[in-house]
């Protein structure tokens, strides 16, 4: 049943993406300055999607560590918050390249 909903979800996405695409009058692809558009909206988009599983994992075995041994609370806590900041000026990072890469 779950391959199911994901496959019909996929295709229906296909379908959307497909639409879109043909409708475009074919100017936008001679610019070059599309292109860097649609990079830096990728970039955003990846850089957001992967700075969020990495916050959420490292959150998650955190927290698991401080439950199981709340006396080590102090020694994991500040390495995480540590980590968390790493992790978000990294995607902060590929925001300003991002905004870069529109501006040229």
């Amino acid at each position: 049943m779950k391959k199911m909903i994901v496959s019909v979800l996929t295709f229906a996405a296909m379908m959307m993406i497909s639409a879109v695409a043909f409708a475009g009058d074919g100017s936008a692809a001679t610019d070059p300055k599309a292109y860097a558009y649609i990079g830096a909206g990728i970039a955003i988009g990846l850089a957001a999607l992967g700075g969020g599983l990495g916050q959420g994992r490292a959150a998650s075995s955190a927290l698991e560590g401080i439950a199981r041994n709340p006396g080590a609370s102090d020694k994991i806590f500040t390495p995480m918050i540590l980590g968390l900041a790493f992790v978000e000026s990294l995607v902060i990072f590929t925001w300003v390249i991002a905004f870069m890469l529109q501006g040229k």
